[in-house]
């Protein structure tokens, strides 16, 4: 199993969430620490970056402890990721700066707005 990721420290308007995978946590978590999903965005240390690598506006709450073993997991396409707490749906798109890393990683980004509604 993965390292599970930082438990939010508050829940609310300052939870965030990671615009590539969904990873949920506050704006400090994310600025102190980085997304364990996505170290490649080295958030850690730059406000800069962790503002246009998260957003605010997200729309329900998952909380998984075994991803991969979790049907609602791999629904999602958070299988893969660490444990942890994560957005149903997000909003917002990541730059083209940020998209180029992903590429650069070989690491797929698909947007998350409207994930949960998206075709069975």
């Amino acid at each position: 199993m993965a390292n599970a990721a930082e438990v939010p420290t508050d829940v609310g308007r300052h939870l965030r969430a990671c615009l590539r995978c969904s990873l949920l946590k506050t704006y400090d978590q994310f600025y102190a620490n980085g997304c364990e999903n996505c170290p490649f965005f080295e958030m850690a240390g730059d406000e800069e970056r962790v503002k246009d690598a998260t957003t605010a506006n997200f729309s329900g709450i998952i909380s998984c402890m075994d991803p991969a073993g979790s049907w609602a997991a791999r629904w999602l396409r958070i299988s893969r990721a660490a444990p942890g707490c994560y957005a149903i749906s997000v909003t917002g798109n990541l730059t083209d700066d940020l998209q180029s890393i992903c590429e650069s990683n070989n690491v797929r980004y698909v947007p998350r707005s409207n994930y949960a509604a998206r075709p069975g």
